[in-house]
């Protein structure tokens, strides 16, 4: 019977596209993912993937091989979740990507109180701010913030990113408190280099209003935390995400301004990708994830 280890990594290879890559995914060594490839091939006596120097393909029979690989790995998760040693208990490997700004400051605490409730998981989180290739990249599950295009991938809202307008009580005292959007044109705001358009900011009235306020900077930063820090320090004011400024605004590090008009907000979803069979674990995560980010 073929070792379902070398399976899962000829799946790796795969969908990474490269040794290299896959061998980082799994955290092995190239080697060993070639010594794996090349037993799975003995085993059936086929060529599953053709390797040059520069670049690899899968053969016609590795295509074919694959689609059936990821459908035996599949069942074999579902036969996992059924006969484990405690049905209720959750078991296997979790690897979630998730944005910077929000995995510092909600899904790192997030995950490791999961962890902690379902030790037989272990897990995995990777905080950038790109999209990644869930499956060339071999994630479970990924935490976005985005009005997301159609794809083919499986979208859960699990909640909103809010947006809120705040600066120093130093700076406000030295240069006055904003009543009106308009107004931010006089003071020092600090540009996120992630925003689109970057020298605009939302506002909505009470009347569902919206007006897109010019404003002046001489500072524009691409970091959320760096941007943070910039406010803090009486650089001006700061257009961020709530999850960011909330716990300096709380402790009067920051000033929330213009408080009657609602802010920009985007939604959160979660994301995995679509097939047949969804491991309980990642069901797990995403309600435990979506539970904590509505607290």
């Amino acid at each position: 019977m073929t070792d379902l280890t070398n399976l899962k990594t000829f799946v790796a290879v795969a969908t990474a596209g490269s040794f290299a890559k896959a061998a980082a995914r799994l955290n092995l060594s190239p080697a060993m993912v070639g010594r794996r490839i090349q037993a799975l091939e003995t085993d059936y006596g086929v060529k599953l993937i053709e390797r040059t120097t520069r670049s690899q393909r899968l053969t016609e029979i590795g295509r074919r091989f694959l689609e059936r690989a990821s459908r035996v790995i599949d069942e074999l998760e579902q036969l996992n979740d059924i006969a484990g040693p405690d049905n209720h208990e959750i078991s296997g490997h979790l690897r979630i990507s998730g944005p910077t700004t929000l995995g510092v400051k909600r899904l790192a605490s997030s995950i490791a109180r999961f962890a902690n409730q379902h030790p037989a998981v272990s897990l995995e989180l990777n905080l950038t701010d790109r999209n990644v290739d869930l499956i060339a990249e071999g994630y479970d599950l990924a935490i976005r913030v985005a009005h997301l295009r159609p794809s083919s991938l499986i979208a859960r809202k699990i909640g909103t990113y809010r947006f809120v307008c705040c600066a120093s009580p130093h700076y406000l005292g030295k240069n006055g408190t904003p009543t009106h959007p308009e107004q931010l044109q006089e003071h020092r705001c600090i540009l996120s280099l992630n925003l689109v358009p970057r020298d605009q900011w939302h506002f909505e009235d009470q009347n569902g209003r919206v007006l897109a306020a010019k404003i002046s900077s001489n500072i524009g930063i691409d970091n959320g935390e760096a941007m943070r820090v910039a406010a803090i320090e009486d650089a001006g004011l700061v257009y961020a995400p709530l999850v960011l400024v909330e716990e300096d605004i709380a402790a009067g590090r920051l000033t929330e301004v213009l408080a009657d008009w609602e802010k920009y907000s985007l939604p959160i979803h979660a994301v995995h990708p679509s097939r047949q069979f969804v491991p309980r674990r990642v069901k797990a995560a995403i309600g435990w994830i979506a539970g904590d980010l509505r607290r």
